[in-house]
């Protein structure tokens, strides 16, 4: 009596559009996935030198912005203020925002925030009594429109505030202009390390791939060579 259970698993029949029974080829399968990693292991490499190239430009764009704000700060000459220079009569939370850059040059954008926001706009809030600059030129424009008022020492007054407030909002925005474009710098930076880090990543993948397609490829061979003659 037969015993099934020692024969080995059936392998899976298909069967041709004839009727005839065919078994599957391991070959053609191997051939298959093997031009299929390749494809994908190409894409992969090209994928690579995309973000090689993106890295190389987003660390150009970096080191140039950074050059720029850097010479545009250093040739203004502008020293952050200190406890002899008016540090110490700000607000408290204004203060402490300049307090780590006292006595230091104005080179980066930081610094260009912390200057703008924490000591500029607090010098033209108290000038002005917290008012604008467009609100103080409004004021001038309606009271001291007429010739015979202008040379008034109430119009005299309103005339210097307002080319003080016109004064420190152009400087104020020029240093958050600069924040700005460093910040922008600081970022493409980033974006070029992760450009870097993704392509090496990738280049990883892509030898894993062109690796299984060569051994997809020896396989096809080896499935086609002859194993011995039939008796």
């Amino acid at each position: 009596m037969t015993n099934f259970s020692e024969h080995a698993p059936l392998e899976p029949r298909r069967w041709s559009y004839w009727g005839r029974m065919v078994r599957p080829r391991p070959e053609k399968v191997n051939i298959m996935r093997a031009t299929f990693d390749k494809l994908i292991s190409w894409g992969g490499l090209l994928l690579v030198a995309v973000l090689l190239v993106a890295g190389g430009l987003l660390t150009w764009a970096s080191s140039f912005v950074g050059n720029e704000v850097n010479d545009q700060f250093s040739a203004q000459h502008i020293t952050m203020p200190t406890s002899q220079t008016g540090l110490a009569d700000l607000p408290a939370a204004d203060r402490a925002a300049l307090q780590k850059y006292s006595g230091q040059k104005l080179t980066t954008g930081p610094q260009a925030k912390a200057y703008a926001n924490h000591y500029i706009q607090v010098h033209m809030n108290e000038a002005s009594g917290g008012q604008t600059y467009s609100e103080v030129s409004g004021q001038y424009i309606q009271q001291c429109s007429d010739p015979a008022k202008a040379s008034s020492a109430a119009c005299q007054k309103l005339g210097g505030l307002r080319q003080t407030m016109f004064m420190g909002d152009t400087l104020r925005g020029l240093l958050l202009y600069g924040y700005a474009f460093a910040t922008i710098g600081t970022i493409a930076g980033y974006a070029a390390i992760a450009a870097f880090v993704a392509a090496a990543a990738l280049f990883v993948l892509v030898g894993f791939g062109f690796w299984h397609s060569r051994r997809a490829s020896q396989g096809v061979v080896a499935a086609g060579q002859p194993v011995g003659a039939h008796v």
